[in-house]
């Protein structure tokens, strides 16, 4: 084993232990939750290695980057899109990315059910929500979603698996925790309207507060930079 590969798998087998123990102060079974690393700083070998260790779900924040990622990774994994999607974009993604986390308006879920109908697939995604309010995030409102869901039920080529946010920066993880919460019981309020579809995932959770959304309730975590602590610049 290189270097690389031996401080990837300690990294790795550190975050697990995390994630099991998050998931015993919440009664839950780490089975339910799934690491997507994120790979948009690391170099192609390091991303290797990370696959080596049976990490399968790769997320790329960038469109062009994650399609290229694509064409240099041999093995199966499924790649996440978890930055911003432009609609000029979705046509060349669609094919190649298993989920999409940063659907943030009806008009994009709109043009990708449009691009899926023509290709003939049926595209995965997430419905990214601003939970916390701040101007700088991408997202629904909570309001704004609920006021699109009926709308957004009636795409028949989406399969919209959850929802996804971002919490505020901070250094103390329990801050992050009302933003997490907030998704969960809006994901609630959602799964239970009328004729509303099922919603699993939850995408909340990255290397600074993972620990606190799993307790509140995530099933993707997109963990990136204690992945590849150590390693060189």
């Amino acid at each position: 084993m290189t270097t690389v590969e031996s401080r990837i798998a300690e990294n790795l087998t550190r975050i697990r232990a995390r994630i099991d123990a998050a998931c015993r102060r919440a009664a839950r079974s780490s089975a339910d939750v799934r690491l997507v690393a994120v790979t948009k700083s690391a170099r192609l070998e390091w991303i290797e290695a990370l696959v080596a260790q049976d990490v399968h779900d790769l997320g790329e924040s960038r469109p062009q980057q994650l399609l290229e990622r694509a064409e240099q990774i041999a093995a199966p994994v499924r790649w996440h899109l978890i930055g911003h999607l432009q609609r000029n974009k979705v046509r060349k993604l669609l094919p190649v990315a298993a989920w999409l986390h940063s659907v943030d308006s009806l008009a994009l879920a709109t043009r990708i059910d449009g691009i899926a109908t023509e290709l003939g697939l049926r595209s995965r995604l997430l419905l990214e929500v601003n939970v916390s309010g701040e101007a700088s995030k991408n997202g629904f409102t909570p309001a704004q979603l609920q006021a699109n869901w009926p709308a957004l039920c009636g795409l028949s080529h989406l399969e919209i698996g959850g929802l996804m946010t971002m919490a505020p920066f901070s250094e103390k993880p329990e801050e992050s925790r009302p933003t997490f919460r907030g998704l969960r019981q809006l994901r609630d309020h959602l799964a239970a309207s009328p004729g509303a579809r099922q919603l699993a995932e939850l995408s909340m959770g990255m290397s600074g507060d993972f620990e606190t959304a799993v307790e509140e309730g995530a099933t993707m975590i997109r963990v990136g930079t204690i992945l590849f602590e150590g390693l060189p610049e």
